[in-house]
């Protein structure tokens, strides 16, 4: 095998920008492992408070510090189909801890939003905050310090990254992440697009559409369209943090419940009390996040993870920017189609080949950093195996080396795209991501005159008043992180949709997000600076004319720059954003979030967010908004 060499050359890069930063992670992490298990030191008094509700034979356990004690910290909640199937995992989990040799104690909860149910409602403002406010809550469950390892349940959107920020803030506890797979395959998903865009143009009444909505999202488990959730999934197994396979196994089934009891007894061997320690700090290296991105661009998945990565990596102490995403997507060959990139789902994808097949190609092909380490020991080579049950005893065997349908899943030498899914933009506007993995190529550039809107509902209104009958880039302003939380802007898809199905050369251009199941419609997402922190987004007016370039990277108004300078930002009235549903909590969120391409974090590691910028006068202007939008 053959490596190669951009995936080289972008590894050493960013391990030369994150020199400082990692080595100062690596020693506050070693320091930890070498204050030793808490438990031993503790006063009697608190350590009587650690196991106070523990049976007889667990306090005698605990006390001794002999064994090793393992965290459980989960999203659990009965209102979400992907996390109602974690009620049953604690009992799982503890029984095999004990088996093992080690106590498994319930550490907390953290909250779990499903951007599905608040979609272009109040609470999706919440909704990328919540990141940071899971990655808080993990470390509150932590810092009782008594733990030996962590197992981290949680699969949605902003729950997986803000549960490994959080343990990456304890790096010198391993950590393994216990997924609950994917709900079994109900509507097709082209049948729901196709249902949701006759409901856009007003063909079906709401219970047609409800019917449609509730057949495609029918039991537990998470939603099987490959969005930021099932992203999440694949990155865990990529980063090594899951047990080899087990992302897309369905929940409630034999081999789902095997996985996780073995994780648990997996999470007993690797603590720093046995000889196998694998400290979760040392998995997450520059090598891993580089086959993090690799990966997600090897299956086109979600846009979100511009910025979930990037606030992995700096809680890790590793800074990335979206330059190490182009580099990589000219050279990762997309070879999965999963809606919306294709018609398939994720469980077709799982029985086509799934992760083992995709890791085994990516590998041969020299895109993958095979020497990392895992939860499953060094190499990524255990991850070319997939798990199964022989007489309910659970084993791995070497994954398919074909895939069983290739218009699912093809190998390295036959990919559906010899580039990424994603693409960088940049220009007069700033800087941009573009998903282009389902977008045919007739719709990679469009070059039309600027429509303004300050929310999608405003889009949505024109759309119904037939106002939109033409070519145009739809730009909605003010939608970043600093502005409103930067929400995903998932309604506009279906009228979009629409409207380039009837012909039209349509884009939309926005500070904001869109939908990690996004991608038929030419989006520049995430454009930073944002508008509010005075971006020049916030300059263009109705009529000039912008140019969306997926070939060849360009996002540009068709303006001088003369021109583009003597303009001032457009103001917008933020006010309705600031309350309701719970926003007037997080103003200090708002005031203090980092912008797109710097993770949108709302805390820090000094100096990590400035070697992250490929222009340091990027990292902080979200701090710093214009008066006249205030």
């Amino acid at each position: 095998m053959n490596f190669h060499p951009t995936v080289a050359a972008v590894t050493e890069r960013i391990r030369q920008r994150s020199a400082a930063t990692r080595s100062a992670y690596l020693a506050r992490i070693e320091q930890a492992r070498a204050n030793g298990t808490i438990r031993k030191s503790l006063p009697c008094a608190n350590l009587a408070h650690a196991f106070a509700a523990s049976d007889s034979n667990d306090k005698a356990i605990l006390c001794e510090a002999r064994w090793p004690n393992i965290a459980i910290i989960s999203s659990y909640n009965d209102l979400l189909s992907a996390h109602q199937p974690l009620e049953r995992f604690p009992a799982l989990l503890k029984q095999a801890a004990r088996e093992a040799g080690a106590v498994a104690q319930f550490a907390g909860g953290v909250p779990a939003m499903c951007d599905g149910v608040t979609q272009g409602e109040p609470g999706m403002e919440l909704s990328l905050f919540s990141r940071d406010v899971i990655a808080m809550a993990t470390a509150v469950a932590l810092s009782h310090n008594v733990f030996d390892a962590v197992l981290c349940l949680g699969v949605c959107d902003k729950i997986v990254p803000g549960l490994l920020i959080g343990a990456l803030h304890f790096g010198h506890l391993p950590a393994i992440f216990v997924p609950s797979g994917p709900m079994p395959s109900g509507l097709a998903n082209d049948e729901k697009a196709k249902i949701r865009q006759r409901y856009a143009q007003g063909q079906l009444e709401r219970d047609a559409l409800l019917e449609a909505e509730s057949q495609a999202y029918h039991g537990p488990g998470t939603c099987t369209f490959y969005g930021t959730a099932n992203s999440n999934q694949m990155l865990m197994d990529i980063l090594g943090l899951h047990l080899p396979g087990a992302a897309f196994v369905n929940p409630n089934t034999p081999l789902r419940d095997a996985l996780t009891q073995a994780a648990a007894r997996r999470a007993a061997r690797i603590t720093a009390l046995g000889d196998e320690y694998l400290p979760v700090g040392q998995i997450v290296d520059e090598r891993a996040i580089v086959n993090a991105i690799v990966g997600l661009l090897a299956t086109g998945g979600s846009t979100n993870h511009t910025l979930h990565l990037v606030a992995i990596a700096h809680a890790a102490g590793i800074a990335i920017n979206w330059d190490d995403f182009s580099d990589l997507s000219v050279i990762a060959p997309l070879l999965a189609k999963i809606y919306p990139n294709g018609q398939a789902d994720v469980n077709h994808f799982q029985a086509a080949g799934g992760m083992g097949f995709l890791i085994g190609e990516l590998l041969d092909a020299g895109l993958l950093h095979g020497d990392v380490q895992t939860v499953a020991g060094v190499g990524l080579a255990r991850y070319r195996e997939e798990p199964t049950l022989d007489d309910g005893v659970l084993f791995w065997r070497p994954a398919p080396r074909q895939s069983g349908d290739q218009r699912v899943l093809r190998p390295a030498a036959q990919p559906f795209s010899t580039d990424g899914g994603l693409k960088l933009l940049t220009g007069n506007l700033g800087r941009a991501v573009l998903k282009t993995s389902a977008l045919k190529p007739e719709h990679r550039v469009v070059e039309a005159p600027a429509l303004l809107f300050d929310n999608q509902e405003q889009l949505i209104a024109a759309f119904e008043q037939n106002e939109l009958q033409r070519d145009f880039v739809a730009v909605v302003r003010y939608q970043g992180p600093h502005a409103n939380g930067m929400p995903e802007l998932h309604k506009l898809t279906p009228p979009l949709s629409v409207l380039q199905d009837a012909g039209f050369q349509v884009a939309l251009v926005t500070d904001g997000r869109l939908s990690g199941a996004s991608g038929q419609v030419p989006a520049a997402l995430h454009v930073t600076p944002e508008c509010l922190a005075g971006g020049p987004l916030a300059k263009v007016r109705n009529g000039d004319v912008i140019l969306l370039d997926g070939e060849r990277g360009l996002l540009e108004a068709r303006l001088s720059a003369a021109e583009l300078a003597e303009r001032q930002p457009t103001p917008v009235d933020l006010s309705a954003c600031q309350s309701g549903s719970g926003r007037e909590l997080f103003s200090v969120f708002r005031a203090n979030i980092t912008g797109a391409e710097q993770g949108a974090l709302t805390f820090a590691i000094p100096g990590a967010a400035d070697a992250s910028s490929p222009d340091a006068a990027l990292v902080h202007h979200s701090l710093s908004p214009p008066s006249e939008a205030s």
